[in-house]
């Protein structure tokens, strides 16, 4: 089984990341880039079959290490 955990920022926090991307691509001569939000993709491989206990241990991993959740928010894809 896979799961793969987005992790953006929440809306209203500062990006500084996603603002340099988006100066970046202006000066690269893509001017209609308004704004960029930089975030990150976990894949994990999983061991078990049971879709349920897959995704709650994958949001306890994220709760205690993968986002920081106070400016960060996630989501969960589990396939297989």
């Amino acid at each position: 089984m896979k799961a793969r955990v987005h992790v953006m920022l929440k809306t209203g926090v500062l990006d500084p990341q996603g603002e340099a991307v988006r100066h970046a691509l202006g000066a690269l001569g893509f001017e209609g880039v308004e704004a960029v939000r930089q975030g990150k993709v976990i894949e994990l491989d999983l061991a078990g079959a049971d879709r349920a206990a897959a995704e709650a241990e994958v949001k306890a991993m994220c709760e205690k290490l993968l986002a920081n959740t106070v400016i960060e928010r996630y989501d969960i894809e589990i396939t297989g």
